[in-house]
């Protein structure tokens, strides 16, 4: 997402940042996890991870809607996991899920679920309206 909107033709910088900060903290995460089944003395079978079903986001709503549905998947992933810790009687697990994920998780969909909000009461997808939302709303977070 983060290099569409870094694209010339389409230049919303604070959205291309705001992306690629988040795909690093979920790329932290992931590593954290992994740590974790490493130190436990756990083995790590990566899958493959699919490409996102398109390319062009088409409008900075768009994207900000499929990353909040994106966060939403993950929690749920997170709170299966977490029952499983419960059903095995694993409180490290559990434990660990709670301090470093779940509160977290809870906080960006919170974010992303208010940049939705605010872009459509703007009138998102409209250029004037991503334009302002990308200054003055994204652009905050730089200073």
């Amino acid at each position: 997402m983060s290099c569409y909107f870094d694209r010339n033709n389409v230049a919303l910088k604070n959205f291309a940042k705001y992306f690629l900060h988040q795909s690093h903290e979920e790329r932290e995460h992931a590593e954290k996890l992994m740590k974790l089944q490493n130190q436990r003395g756990g083995r790590i079978f990566l899958q493959d991870i699919k490409k996102p079903d398109r390319d062009d986001w088409e409008s900075g709503l768009s994207a900000m809607d499929c990353a909040l549905h994106l966060e939403k998947s993950v929690n749920q992933s997170l709170l299966e996991l977490h029952k499983l810790g419960t059903d095995k009687n694993d409180p490290h697990l559990c434990d660990f899920i709670e301090t470093h994920y779940l509160n977290e998780q809870m906080k960006s969909i919170k974010e992303l679920g208010g940049h939705v909000t605010n872009l459509r009461k703007m009138g998102a997808p409209t250029v004037m309206a991503e334009y302002l939302f990308n200054k003055h709303t994204l652009g905050h977070s730089e200073s």
